[in-house]
């Protein structure tokens, strides 16, 4: 199971109870496309509504949970306490996210990875060189990439960091190049040092995995730089997020952990338009909480911000598969990706890039 805590029935206390409001969470299930009931709810500016959400309740020894449908969920939440929360909640889910580095988020966007390290787990060492890393860089444009993430530091499970000064050698000439060429650029990394010499060489987003927490300089320089963010959910550090995580519920304590990074910055002077959110797959997560996040991305519209999703050739991938190498993981890295999006996922990480791209184009077909 993903989490230490049992699910229980909605029902011993959906007659009355009271409820605390940051106890209550909202995941839009029931999900529709094309033509949309009277009463659906539309989600996050995509191409789908909703018209039931599963209802989430923590208690201090069980988390409750139960599907209701619009009308249902509302003469619930008046009778809980929780009527003006979960009329927030659902103005959150629903509202239409503005562009995001310029793009367009009323239609999937996909991210594709340039890794320019040594020892990344699907590709270390292959684009390492400068040459090496623009070219691919370039392939990766003209197979229809949106956004092209530059990193230079291995966030594998068991990494070791390296220094900020490396960091940014490494990827600064790819980001210049690139940018020049016309490349929408998001730089991964942690390090404030880093973050400021590649907005400087062209990057318009920053893809933190630490949350702007990683390095005490990053939350203030994000702000007074004015460029979107994206935050994601790590437990621990990469060197020894694998070794055991655990949580209460998974799905719910990313969340917990995403909203409460979203209002930091938004307190530091982010505007929540500039950040996207993103729940961290493998990143301290066993393949029970991978699934149980993934059930629940929808969910994560909840912060009111653009959602990424990066699940591209993970180690669970395989676990659930038959033991397959990085590079041999293209069919449920795809078919994750296109989960990812029957849930409102506005943005897919990904390395294969041509491949997801025409995945995108039937999923759009299929859902217009």
């Amino acid at each position: 199971m993903p989490s230490d805590l049992p699910s229980v029935s909605l029902d011993p206390w959906a007659s009355g109870a009271s409820v605390a409001a940051e106890d209550v969470y909202l995941t839009p299930v029931g999900l529709l496309s094309g033509l949309h009931a009277p009463d659906s709810h539309p989600l996050a500016g995509t191409a789908l509504s909703f018209t039931q959400v599963e209802v989430a309740v923590r208690r201090p020894d069980a988390v409750a949970r139960k599907v209701m449908e619009s009308r249902g969920l509302a003469a619930w939440a008046a009778a809980a306490g929780v009527g003006e929360a979960v009329g927030r909640r659902l103005a959150a889910l629903s509202a239409p996210r503005p562009a995001f580095a310029g793009l367009d988020l009323s239609r999937p966007l996909v991210m594709g990875i340039v890794n320019v390290t040594p020892d990344s787990f699907s590709d270390g060492g292959d684009y390492v060189a400068a040459e090496a890393a623009i070219a691919h860089g370039r392939a990766l444009m003209a197979a229809g990439a949106d956004i092209l993430d530059i990193g230079g530091e291995s966030t594998r499970p068991g990494a070791a960091p390296v220094s900020p000064e490396e960091e940014a050698a490494r990827v600064v000439p790819v980001i210049r190049a690139l940018a020049a060429a016309g490349a929408v650029i998001s730089v991964d990394t942690r390090h404030a040092p880093v973050m400021a010499a590649a907005l400087d060489a062209g990057a318009r987003i920053i893809n933190d995995i630490s949350a702007l927490e990683g390095d005490p300089d990053s939350l203030a320089l994000v702000a007074a730089r004015g460029c979107p963010v994206v935050l994601m959910h790590m437990q621990g550090d990469p060197r020894t997020m694998q070794l055991e995580p655990r949580y209460a519920d998974a799905a719910l304590d990313v969340m917990d952990y995403l909203l409460a990074r979203v209002e930091a910055c938004v307190a530091a002077g982010i505007p929540r338009t500039r950040i996207a959110v993103d729940p961290g797959i493998g990143f301290g997560k066993t393949v029970a909480h991978n699934l149980d996040i993934l059930r629940h991305t929808a969910l994560y519209h909840g912060t009111g911000c653009a959602l990424l999703v990066g699940l591209s050739r993970k180690r669970f991938l395989a676990a659930l598969s038959r033991g397959e190498a990085p590079k041999d993981r293209l069919a449920g890295s795809l078919a994750g990706g296109l989960a990812c999006l029957d849930r409102g996922a506005h943005i897919l990480r990904v390395h294969d890039v041509a491949e997801t791209v025409q995945a995108r184009a039937l999923w759009q077909a299929l859902h217009g």
